[in-house]
C-alpha cells in the first residue's frame, strides 16, 4: 500500500522542516559561494534560491487571491520568452544574504497562508490547479529538488529523511502528467513502485500493476523523478518497458518537459536488467 495520507498541519511542518536543512547549507555561505555554478545549466546556487523565494511568493498568491495569481500567470505564459529570466535578474542583482533573505520572507509567508486552507481546497498553479496536500508536496519536492543542485554545488551530502514519502508519492501520482506534457499518450496500465525508505521502511504504490516494477532507495526514486539523476546513476531496478519508458520521461514538477540529467559515470552498467 502507498504510505497512509498525510494531514495538513503534518505536511505543513515537514515542508518547513525542509525549510531548514536548505537554510543550514546557505546561511553560513560566503559571497562567493553564492555564485558557484550548480548542476543545472546556467545556474548558480543564488539561481535556485531566487527561483524558490519566486515560487513561494508566487504560491502564496495563488492560495490568498486565486482570481489574480490566475491573471498574472496566464499573462506571464501569454508573453513567451524565459519565464525563469525575470527573477533571475532579480535575484542576481541582489547580494547573496539579500536573496537568502528573500527567500526566509517568501517561504515564511507561503506556510503561514497554507495554514489556513482546507485539505480539500484546490489551488490554481501553472498548469492544473492542485489539491491542498499536493500542492504542499510540490512545495516541499521543489525545496528537495533545488537543495540537490545547491548540495551537489557546495560538494556536501544530504541525510535523507522520511519526508522523501512525499516526494515519492507525487513522483508515482504525476506520472500521467510525465506524458501530457511531452504530448504522448498516457499508458493504460499502471506500474507498481516498491521502495526502501531511509529507515528500511517499504512504500508500495499500485501493488498489483501489471505494467511492470521499479524497485529500490526511495531516495534514488526521489532524484530520478525530480531529474536530479540520471537512471544509471542510481541503485533502482526496472521491470517491463512501460516502467522503463516512464523513467525516461519522469517530471514530478510543473511547467515544460524538462531535459534531465546526463550520466555522472557513463561505464557504469545499466542499474536496471529486465526480470
Amino acid at each position: 500500500m502507498a504510505p497512509d495520507p498525510t494531514t495538513l498541519p503534518g505536511l505543513l511542518s515537514d515542508l518547513e522542516a525542509e525549510h531548514v536543512d536548505l537554510d543550514r547549507l546557505l546561511d553560513p555561505l560566503d559571497e562567493e559561494s553564492w555564485g558557484l555554478a550548480t548542476p543545472a545549466e546556467g545556474w548558480a546556487v543564488r539561481d535556485q534560491v531566487s527561483h524558490l523565494a519566486f515560487f513561494d511568493d508566487a504560491a502564496t498568491v495563488a492560495i490568498v487571491d486565486p482570481a489574480t495569481f490566475t491573471v498574472d500567470a496566464e499573462a506571464a505564459l501569454a508573453a513567451g520568452g524565459d519565464p525563469m529570466e525575470p527573477h533571475l535578474v532579480r535575484g542576481r542583482a541582489l547580494a547573496g544574504r539579500d536573496v537568502l533573505g528573500w527567500w526566509r520572507h517568501a517561504r515564511g509567508a507561503m506556510v503561514e497562508a497554507a495554514g489556513g486552507l482546507d485539505s480539500r481546497d484546490r489551488i490554481p498553479w501553472f498548469g492544473p490547479p492542485m489539491g491542498a496536500l499536493s500542492f504542499v508536496s510540490a512545495r516541499l519536492m521543489e525545496t528537495w529538488a533545488h537543495g540537490q543542485d545547491i548540495a551537489d554545488a557546495l560538494g556536501v551530502g544530504r541525510v535523507p529523511t522520511a519526508r522523501l514519502r512525499h516526494i515519492a508519492h507525487l513522483g508515482v501520482r504525476a506520472r500521467p502528467f510525465s506524458y501530457i506534457v511531452r504530448g504522448l499518450d498516457v499508458p493504460p496500465d499502471a506500474v507498481r513502485v516498491a521502495l526502501t525508505g531511509p529507515a528500511g521502511e517499504r512504500w508500495e504504490w499500485d501493488t498489483d500493476a501489471p505494467a511492470g516494477l521499479i524497485e529500490g532507495p526511495a531516495l534514488d526514486f526521489c532524484l530520478v523523478v525530480t531529474q536530479r539523476r540520471h537512471l544509471s546513476d542510481t541503485a533502482l531496478t526496472v521491470q517491463g518497458a512501460a516502467a522503463s519508458e516512464w523513467l525516461a520521461i519522469a517530471q514530478a514538477f510543473a511547467g515544460a518537459p524538462g531535459p534531465g540529467r546526463s550520466p555522472l559515470q557513463t561505464d557504469r552498467p545499466p542499474p536496471a536488467p529486465a526480470r
